[in-house]
């Protein structure tokens, strides 16, 4: 009994692991709103640090932004800096154009940006 008992253990723990390993993790639902950013040639850096810096205040400023990233690692192109935005969900995306807390970083960013570029990827 004691042998069987072992055997079926063995059994339901590898149908298990068989079962767990061929679950896929559902994919997410929230955005990711990467920017490029190309600087006015006046920009200073103590302009330019002070809007990455409002990128990262965003995420207190509005509820629908779940994390941010600043730090440009490398970036193609004429762009300087890139960031990125990641929102709950494309509801909360569409939410944050000209809310309070965009107009109010706008204030630090628009001044100096040239131009940038924008994708917004999600599953």
């Amino acid at each position: 009994m004691k042998k069987l008992a072992t055997i079926l253990l063995t059994a339901l723990l590898a149908f298990g692991a068989n079962t767990l390993s061929a679950q896929t993790p559902s994919a997410p639902k929230t955005v990711i709103h990467v920017v490029t950013v190309k600087w006015k040639a006046d920009a200073t850096p103590k302009q330019i640090q002070a809007a990455l810096d409002g990128v990262k205040t965003l995420q207190a400023a509005y509820l629908g932004i779940t994390r941010v990233w600043i730090k440009s690692i490398k970036v193609q192109g004429d762009k300087a800096n890139a960031f990125v935005m990641e929102f709950v969900d494309e509801a909360a995306l569409k939410a944050y154009a000209d809310s309070p807390a965009q107009k109010e970083w706008y204030k630090v960013y628009i001044p100096i940006r040239e131009e940038s570029t924008t994708f917004d990827i999600t599953n």
